[in-house]
């Protein structure tokens, strides 16, 4: 079950701390040997792979706190330690871990950095 979204505009998505926003490659629906695989049994592969369309900005790291001085203003900036993902890269990811959604009749996948395997990037795909 997905979950539609009616926004009409990409750029408003802001992915939380490890998220990433994939779209999935479209599988070729066959075997090696040539035979035609249904959706379903596509969807249910353990590893599938696609594009990365969105990145959280990363884990966040504590503030190192001054306990001295009381009265010092507490500085509320949180600081990330970003994700080794870029937008663009192709993820190999576990899809048991995504969370599927619909948005402008395409399907997106939202995975916590954890579930993504292995990342492929090609400086020259988007420069």
């Amino acid at each position: 079950m997905s979950l539609i979204i009616e926004e009409k505009d990409l750029e408003k998505f802001i992915m939380v701390g490890d998220r990433v926003l994939v779209k999935p490659k479209n599988p070729s629906g066959k075997t090696k040997s040539g035979l035609f695989l249904p959706p379903t049994i596509q969807e249910n592969e353990q590893v599938q792979s696609g594009y990365i369309v969105k990145v959280g900005p990363g884990y966040p790291i504590p503030s190192a706190t001054d306990e001295d001085n009381q009265w010092k203003p507490k500085a509320e900036d949180v600081k990330y330690l970003p994700l080794q993902t870029h937008i663009g890269d192709l993820a190999i990811y576990l899809s048991r871990n995504g969370h599927e959604i619909e948005f402008n009749n395409e399907k997106y996948i939202i995975l916590p950095y954890s579930a993504i395997l292995m990342i492929i990037r090609d400086e020259n795909l988007f420069g």
